[in-house]
């Protein structure tokens, strides 16, 4: 076996063509989109760039492909922990524990060599909202767009190699149809009665006023707390820049308090039902294709990407409210079966709980993993968000 880093595009073909092999035999499996793989290592358009490093290699034996790998070390991230933490992602291997312990091994020593101590994966050189976390149980359903898919076989490979499950990531699936339950009944019946608040989704809004809503809500959800920075407009308008071209209007919902944003209910279509149609190729035809179906409205299932509160209103029932909402004026379009969620930490119980509220049920598990290089040290789960 020999393994190579990738330094060409030549060698990127093969990085990005592997998946092929894998999964020919797998009728669940939707691949990742080869432009949004491409961009995580492409230093001008990765801000992860700025404060850190990445490195990608392939595996071969006979001349054939069977393996790879990549590293990432974010300085500004890593410095701050009580061990300095690398991460590893887009692992992939054929059925041979050989050629993964191989994998590891070149990614474990290249993060040494950049003054690592631990290193966490299968996890993404940028946001947690993609390519983040290993897939532990339902293996008969097709991956959600831009989450990880693999293997059963991969958890061994893991496990094996001394990784602990860092924490645990929720997916939660929805029936449309399921009437909401009546505790987001009373609650929602609560804000009616008060004219002071407004539910809405996003039609007739400029899209800078909705990155400005978007952008308030997420600073008075979460900026300043638990870690998260405010967020700058400038960042806000990306966010909304990158979501128009797969965004349906009637399914981004906001809620206000005299004209002001309160919270949001961000959900887009199922995108993997689209790009289940371009062979994980967005080239020119990839695009018509997926501009068809989207006409088409192909996507039956409602994806929900974030969901946030302003502090200040904790407790007053508007996550009950936007749910009703959601029921009294999304399922009536008869274009949704659906809605998942994308994944909630077992870190986040309160998350968690409004899940649970609302009716859904685990849909899928993933695993973050951590690996500790000194064996010695005592290993610590993520801590409880609050």
């Amino acid at each position: 076996m020999n393994i190579t880093k990738v330094i060409d595009e030549r060698l990127e073909s093969r990085f990005l063509d592997l998946p092929a092999l894998i999964y020919k035999n797998d009728p669940n499996y939707i691949p990742h989109l080869k432009q949004d793989i491409q961009k995580v290592f492409n230093t001008k358009e990765n801000k992860m760039f700025r404060h850190g490093k990445a490195e990608r290699w392939i595996l071969e034996k006979d001349g054939i492909t069977i393996g790879r790998i990549a590293a990432f070390v974010n300085q500004k991230y890593a410095k701050g922990m009580e061990q300095p933490t690398g991460g590893i992602g887009f692992f992939e291997c054929v059925d041979d524990d050989k050629a993964a312990h191989l994998l590891f091994e070149t990614a474990y020593q290249w993060l040494k060599d950049e003054g690592m101590e631990a290193v966490d994966g299968p996890i993404n050189f940028g946001e947690k909202d993609r390519f983040w976390g290993l897939l532990v149980d339902n293996f008969t359903s097709i991956n959600s767009y831009a989450m990880n898919y693999n293997p059963p076989y991969y958890k061994r490979f893991f496990e094996q190699e001394g990784f602990q499950v860092y924490y645990e990531q929720y997916i939660y699936w929805r029936d449309m149809y399921v009437p909401v339950q009546d505790v987001f009944v009373e609650k929602s019946e609560r804000i009616a009665k008060n004219p002071d608040y407004t539910i809405r989704n996003i039609r007739g809004k400029s899209w800078d006023q909705v990155a400005e809503d978007f952008r308030t809500v997420y600073n008075n959800a979460w900026g300043g707390h638990h870690g998260f920075k405010a967020m700058p407009e400038v960042q806000a308008k990306k966010i909304i820049q990158a979501l128009k071209p797969v965004v349906d209007r009637d399914i981004i919902i906001f809620v206000e308090h005299k004209g002001k944003p309160i919270g949001f209910y961000v959900n887009i279509p199922e995108l993997n039902q689209i790009f289940n149609k371009v062979n994980g190729n967005l080239n020119l035809i990839g695009k018509l294709k997926f501009l068809y179906h989207k006409w088409r409205k192909t996507s039956d299932i409602m994806v929900g990407l974030v969901f946030g509160i302003d502090r200040a209103y904790h407790g007053k029932g508007i996550e009950g409210a936007m749910i009703k909402w959601t029921e009294e004026n999304v399922v009536p379009l008869n274009r949704y079966k659906s809605t998942t969620l994308t994944w909630i930490g077992d870190f986040n119980p309160k998350m968690i709980k409004i899940a649970e509220n609302l009716g859904a049920s685990k849909y899928r598990t993933l695993y973050t993993y951590r690996k500790l290089f000194d064996e010695n040290k005592p290993f610590k789960r993520a801590p409880i968000v609050g």
